[in-house]
């Protein structure tokens, strides 16, 4: 596990873009991984800008996200699907048929579950981006998930509808459920990328780094993975 401290969040989110542009640059047909939440704003900013500027180009990657709330539609200003088309698809050159999500209004969602572990058997990614919960869950993969799980539906802890409640009017909005990729999903990323910002994930960055592999801590098991890319500012660092 390699750990890049950074003074700032602008310098994490232009490292860790720098990260994924390698990839990309590597390989155009390369299958990026893909998270939301306001940690990697910052840096589909950069590759925003680094398409602009013909650095890199998005024509023939494939996309595969994390996760979504179950019950909001594609159309809500909350749902991960808008969060993507925002923040970084609608200002790149990606054709929007190679983007993929789960789908969280799906009439059987035990079926959509299996329907996307097919898809991430087939698209193994060739670097998973990840945001870090405070409580040290990764998608939506929270404390006691077991570490061979694939797509499943799981039901928000009240620490997690509290850290997305500030994205909401109010936190009786916030899904209390959501269908996430699974920890074996994550797992079998050829390669893998962490960013977390701010003092209130230290606790969880120096447990996925130092502390034991347990499912109390469910981002601790990459260190079994054999190429993590750690990105924090000094914040998030200050107990390493």
């Amino acid at each position: 596990m390699k750990v890049i401290i950074t003074e700032n969040y602008e310098e994490m989110s232009k490292k860790a873009a720098d990260v994924i542009a390698d990839v990309v640059k590597a390989d155009e047909n390369a299958v990026l991984g893909l998270a939301t939440g306001t940690t990697p704003i910052g840096l589909y900013k950069e590759l925003i800008a680094k398409c602009a500027r013909k650095e890199i180009s998005f024509k023939n990657v494939k996309t595969v996200n994390l996760d979504e709330y179950v019950g909001l539609p594609k159309e809500h200003v909350q749902s991960y699907d808008y969060f993507m088309k925002d923040n970084l698809f609608n200002h790149i050159d990606i054709d929007i048929k190679n983007t993929n999500l789960p789908s969280g209004v799906a009439e059987d969602l035990d079926a959509e579950c299996a329907r996307y572990t097919a898809l991430l058997n087939k698209m193994r990614q060739s670097i998973q981006l990840l945001g870090l919960g405070s409580n040290g869950h990764i998608g939506f993969n929270e404390p006691k998930t077991p570490f061979d799980s694939t797509t499943h539906i799981v039901s928000l802890t009240q620490s997690t509808i509290k850290d997305n409640s500030r994205l909401f009017d109010n936190i009786d909005e916030v899904p209390t459920k959501a269908i996430t990729m699974g920890i074996a999903n994550i797992m079998n990323a050829k390669k893998v990328l962490v960013v977390a910002s701010g003092d209130n994930k230290a606790k969880a960055v120096y447990s996925m780094v130092k502390g034991p592999v347990t499912e109390d801590c469910p981002a601790s098991v990459l260190q079994n993975h054999p190429d993590v890319t750690v990105i924090v500012d000094k914040k998030a660092a200050a107990l390493l």
